[in-house]
């Protein structure tokens, strides 16, 4: 079960949440409510960390 709630923008980093839709899948959790907020919470902490990314220091 996800620590926090899917949410845009979360604060969890995208490898974190892979491992669990990961263990979630392995234990045949494939197409649950939690598996479903997981790849949303996921793909939100994807774009976020490519964003920063994205982002360069200011000189």
């Amino acid at each position: 079960m996800p620590t926090t709630p899917a949410t845009p923008g979360s604060a969890r980093p995208a490898a974190v949440i892979n491992d669990e839709i990961r263990g979630l899948v392995e234990g045949g959790g494939l197409g649950s409510d939690e598996y479903l907020l997981l790849l949303v919470e996921w793909e939100a902490a994807v774009r976020s960390e490519a964003t920063q990314a994205d982002v360069s220091p200011a000189a």
